[in-house]
């Protein structure tokens, strides 16, 4: 691999590099953490509004000391996986880091998740703890929780035994609420006294940068969540070259609104900031556009993160003009395509001139792809940015060849960010990664300077808001209805969210109607796969081999709803 940015494909063929002038750091979480308190130690870390708490580098560090001495306590060592079920909460970030201190696996679990998918996620990862909230909004975490383990009130904390949870023994409650059985987070804070702390150090030296420390759920086209397994590697780096595309300095203020169970948060959020030292903040524990535009102006914020509808949400707040944002200049957009009236809003009306785009997967740490803060409009709208340093792309054709510039293939990436492998799906992940190219399954080109752009998705995943959905995953719980004989789910154009699920159905009873199986799905899936639209068919089109035409389906679809494209 060359040491300069490959810009044109090499041959004229879709196959680039990234730069590799500046070396990869080869460090753990904590060796990471440990850097930047001697860099930037009294410099302010975190700002979590909502909360009002606000640490200074060496505080944070202090807290999460206390938490991964506490978690030693309470009988949690290296390899253990640990879940973390919450919103933007202090605990989260103490925790991506405590956990980390001690080489324990972060299982990040979506808020949005139901109880039948948190039994799911815990079990694929035979999680022995649970860090949750007690609600946000409209979830219920713990009568969830206690849907499928029952015995919780009943056990000692740290003894859990539960039938349909074998592997759990201990669960850590965030906040003033109480759970028999359970502790509570500052009870396992206040077990993290100077002797036990005496450990972490010896513990920490003891891991390597390749370790697993991460696992991120990603739903699959088999039906059932997929577990990435990411390493200190993978993600560190990712982090910091990410930062680096933004010019991210000590002297700046990152804005996170995005979910911290996603990469998108934890990584180029929290990682990025400290990658250099920069600040960040966190308006509220779930995204509210209000909330974002009083911490922008009130921290000084120069950054800010968001996928496009967060975006227009702020910019078409009634309060918006209230708002003083001079010090805007960078952050990251991604998760669906931005069309092109609303980046100029972005960055004339926001003062967001150096806002980049990102894409990735998360089984890439996330980010590949990404544009410059100095790239001109068309290219931040009509393509995701050129190759990742220490990344590799290529595309290749239906036959395994890497294709032509201009061609559309599937884009396959390989290098330092690829994943270690879904967790315990050793089938999978040498179906996913074969000699090291991890198949992302998305449709692209490359043009002759570099340039990409993302241009479908083979497995049919719909994104909606910047959330990943799998028809498959969402088919087999609706095929769980007893009323239902068919269903074939997939996305449909929303000016909104991107696309919005739609779904037909093949009936065995025909009283079923739209709302009752709305009705069906409330309470365990998550809201964002319940479909929006929904119509009952006698049959299915399908091929002569007998597989459904889904792209039929989507175009009536748009018809009959006047959709736009």
């Amino acid at each position: 691999m060359s040491k300069t940015r490959t810009i044109v494909p090499a041959g004229g063929i879709s196959h680039v590099q990234g730069r590799t002038d500046l070396p990869l750091v080869d460090v753990t979480l904590p060796e990471f953490l440990n850097k930047a308190v001697e860099r930037h130690g009294d410099r302010m870390a975190a700002v979590f509004c909502q909360a009002g708490e606000r640490w200074t580098y060496k505080q944070l560090a202090r807290r999460v000391d206390r938490l991964a001495a506490g978690l030693l306590s309470i009988g949690l060592y290296k390899g253990d996986r640990i879940g973390i079920w919450a919103p933007n909460r202090p605990e989260w970030l103490i925790a991506q880091f405590a956990t980390a201190r001690i080489g324990l696996v972060l299982v990040n679990i979506n808020p949005a998740y139901k109880s039948s998918e948190l039994e799911y996620a815990l079990n694929k990862v035979e999680a022995k703890a649970l860090i949750l909230a007690s609600k946000f909004k409209t979830s219920d975490y713990t009568g969830s929780l206690l849907d499928i383990a029952p015995e919780i009130p009943n056990s000692v904390p740290g003894r859990l035994r539960a039938k349909r949870l074998p592997n759990l023994r201990n669960i850590v409650l965030l906040g003033a609420d109480t759970l028999s059985g359970a502790f509570s987070f500052d009870e396992v804070m206040k077990k993290g006294n100077r002797a036990v702390q005496s450990r972490l150090d010896a513990i920490s030296s003891s891991l390597s940068p390749h370790d697993a420390i991460n696992v991120q759920f990603t739903s699959g086209t088999t039906g059932a969540p997929k577990g990435a397994t990411l390493s200190h590697y993978n993600i560190v780096n990712n982090a910091i070259g990410c930062a680096r595309t933004m010019k991210l300095t000590a002297t700046d203020g990152l804005c996170i609104p995005v979910p911290l169970y996603h990469c998108f948060g934890m990584v180029l959020g929290n990682l990025s900031a400290m990658a250099c030292g920069a600040t960040m903040v966190f308006p509220s524990e779930g995204f509210d556009p209000l909330a974002t535009l009083t911490a922008l102006e009130s921290e000084n914020c120069t950054a800010v993160h968001g996928v496009p509808t967060m975006f227009s949400a702020m910019l078409d707040h009634p309060e918006f003009d209230q708002f003083d944002l001079a010090a805007m200049r960078t952050g990251i957009m991604a998760g669906s395509p931005c069309p092109e009236p609303l980046m100029r809003r972005v960055m004339r009306d926001m003062g967001c001139n150096e806002i980049t785009i990102a894409y990735g997967m998360t089984e890439t740490s996330p980010v590949s792809f990404q544009t410059a803060v100095d790239d001109p409009i068309h290219l931040k709208v009509g393509t995701v940015g050129r190759i990742q340093p220490h990344c590799e792309v290529k595309i290749i054709d239906a036959e395994g060849k890497t294709a032509p510039v201009g061609e559309t293939g599937e884009l396959l990436t390989r290098g330092y960010l690829v994943m270690a492998g879904y967790w315990n799906d050793p089938d999978i992940t040498k179906e996913s990664i074969i000699d090291g190219w991890m198949h992302t399954g998305d449709l692209a080109t490359l043009d002759d300077e570099g340039y990409c752009r993302i241009v479908g998705r083979i497995k049919d995943m719909l994104i909606r808001g910047g959330e990943n959905i799998y028809p498959a995953e969402v088919e087999e719980f609706l095929l769980t209805h007893p009323g239902i004989s068919e269903v074939q789910v997939f996305g449909v154009p929303d000016p909104k969210y991107g696309e919005e699920v739609a779904v037909w159905i093949v009936a065995r009873d025909e009283s079923l109607g739209e709302q009752a199986l709305k009705d069906y799905c409330e309470g365990k899936i998550a809201h964002f796969k319940i479909p929006r639209y929904v119509k009952f068919v006698r049959e299915m089109p399908i091929t002569a081999t007998g597989k459904p035409r889904k792209f039929i389906m989507r175009d009536m679809m748009g018809e009959e709803l006047s959709l736009s494209k």
